[in-house]
């Protein structure tokens, strides 16, 4: 297992800007129609009442929290779990899908959250939101010139309200290897991704952000692809072999042959930058959290 820190600029960037490996529309040109579309909430616990409905944009998220700004400025913390529902309209991204998955809260995205009160704090029940406003935050996310040029007055109302994204700590980095032209892990692989997970674990509102990266061999339209195939396959095995929670990692991407650790001029650089890192963030400035 190899352990190397970054500066947290340089991995809020990759967070926020780098492509995300499945969700990527940049080529899209139309916006599909605009609608809310509410989820039925789950039925509350005896000890849970009704909570209020919340009504602003994702200013920060934090493990299995998000933090809400309203209009007026008002900030709620409200946890997320497994029996959140989160839904748009059908057709987002040309995948026929109504539900979506707790990755898809992106910062700056408005939202309206029905919460339950549990003791002294608030859970989502339930998360709602438009198409369009989760297209131009995934524009955002991954920065593509084209979804910039499409969405321009979007994008800027957005990026106007992005002002609060915290930075992140970096608390490790995991890297993982691979063999050339392929994503299959190995025993080593999955026994240090577990231990990434369960080091993770142990700290307080940490998220886990999955970036592929490989050596110069093959092409860029290739190697992009394995990268994020890579990334794909250790996102996997955390949530399904490690018991990392969906709502716990940060869209994952892939970066190519981008920012090797070593030199592609040999054959041990090489190995080395046919890796996954596996990055352990904490978001610091949340209040209450």
């Amino acid at each position: 297992m190899n352990v190397i820190s970054k500066g947290p600029k340089y991995l809020l960037m990759l967070a926020l800007l780098s492509g995300a490996s499945s969700g990527s529309f940049a080529a899209q040109t139309q916006d599909p129609p605009a609608a809310d579309v509410s989820a039925t909430a789950y039925m509350p616990p005896a000890e849970t009442t009704q909570g209020p409905e919340i009504k602003g944009i994702i200013s920060a998220r934090s493990g299995d929290k998000m933090q809400v700004t309203a209009a007026d400025g008002a900030k709620s913390v409200i946890v997320i779990n497994d029996a959140t529902r989160i839904r748009a309209s059908k057709g987002l991204f040309g995948l026929n899908r109504s539900k979506l998955a707790a990755a898809s809260l992106l910062n700056g995205l408005p939202v309206t959250v029905k919460t339950l009160q549990s003791g002294d704090g608030l859970v989502a029940s339930q998360i709602t939101l438009q198409n369009k406003d989760l297209k131009t935050a995934s524009m955002i996310h991954n920065g593509t010139a084209q979804g910039f040029e499409e969405q321009t007055a979007a994008t800027a109302a957005l990026r106007g309200r992005m002002g609060e994204i915290d930075q992140y700590n970096v608390k490790s980095t995991t890297n993982v290897n691979f063999d050339t032209g392929k994503a299959v892990l190995s025993a080593q692989a999955k026994n240090d991704l577990c231990a990434a997970a369960t080091a993770a674990e142990g700290m307080s509102n940490a998220l886990l952000l999955v970036v592929g990266y490989t050596d110069s061999t093959g092409g860029d339209e290739f190697n992009q692809e394995l990268s994020e195939k890579r990334a794909g396959r250790v996102v996997n095995y955390l949530q399904q072999a490690c018991g990392w929670k969906p709502y716990r990692m940060l869209t994952p991407t892939g970066m190519s042959e981008a920012d090797p650790l070593a030199s592609n001029d040999t054959v041990e650089g090489k190995a080395q930058n046919r890796r996954v890192a596996v990055n352990i963030l904490v978001s610091k400035g949340l209040d209450g959290l």
